[in-house]
This record gives structure tokens, sequence and C-alpha cells, in this order.
């Protein structure tokens, strides 16, 4: 999965780095520049790790994805709100929201990995506590009448 997600986002940065408008060093307009590095930085440090053949695990990737898609919002609505003041092209406005939902959809898969991750724990958690021979959770105790009862009386 990250294989494809590192080139997708490879690709989309840069063009919208190109696109970066000329004036954006205009008063107030440096933010979408800095965005824009930061955004950068991250897809850098996706795609070094991924050069690396280092498989990140779901929290890894749920982590990373979401900063790059809370970079992805705040870009959007830097753009959107100072789009005349600071000439910013309306295609990088649209390129920007479609490569953020594209990196939203890769964050929900891996957290929805985690998730899943942390249910199966739980329950493996659950199985190993009631599998004590009087918990009923092996074969021959779990049987017709359920769990193995003690004696009661003198014994």
């Amino acid at each position: 999965m990250a294989s494809g997600v590192i080139a997708v986002l490879g690709l989309a940065v840069a063009p919208f780095l190109a696109a970066a408008p000329a004036n954006a060093q205009a008063s107030g307009c440096e933010q979408i520049q800095k965005l824009l590095g930061e955004r950068q930085s991250i897809v850098a440090r996706l795609s070094a790790a991924q050069k690396a053949k280092k498989k990140m695990t779901p929290q890894e990737a749920c982590s990373s994805f979401g900063r790059l898609v809370s970079n992805g919002d705040a870009a959007i609505k830097f753009a959107t709100a100072n789009q005349d003041w600071c000439q910013i092209p309306a295609t990088f406005i649209e390129g920007m929201q479609a490569d953020n939902k594209k990196v939203a959809g890769f964050r929900a898969q891996a957290c929805n990995a985690v998730k899943q991750q942390a249910q199966m724990m739980r329950r493996a958690q659950q199985q190993a506590q009631g599998s004590s021979p009087f918990g009923g959770a092996d074969s021959i105790t779990s049987g017709a009448g359920g769990g193995m009862r003690v004696p009661q009386g003198a014994l």
C-alpha cells in the first residue's frame, strides 16, 4: 500500500510547488509556501522510508497520513481564503483538494487497520484470560453443561 501512496504523493506535491504563486512573498502570502514546504518534508520522509524498504506499521501510517491530511486542510483553507490576494490559481486549489482526498482515503485505511489490530489484541487477551480449566474456554469443559463446577461441601 505504502509504495503506491508515495508515488501518488510524490507526483502530486511537485506540481503544487511549481504552481505556487510567484507573488507568494507578498504581505501575508508566505504562509502557503511554509505549508507546502512542510507537506514536501512529510512526503520526503515517507518516500525515504519506502526507499529504505522499511515497512510502516499501521500506527505509523495512520499518524503520517494524519499529519499530511492536516497539512492539506490548512493549505486548502489558507489558499481558498487568500486566493485573490495571493494570486493563487483555482486549479492549484482544486488539485490540492483532490490530492488531500486521496491521502484521507489512505489514512482511513491505515487507521482502520490500527483499530482492527487493537480489536484482535483485545480478543486474544480475553481468550487468554478465559482459558483456565474452570472457566470453560477449552473443548473439554465447554460441553453442554458449560464450565466445570468446583464440588461443594467436604472434600
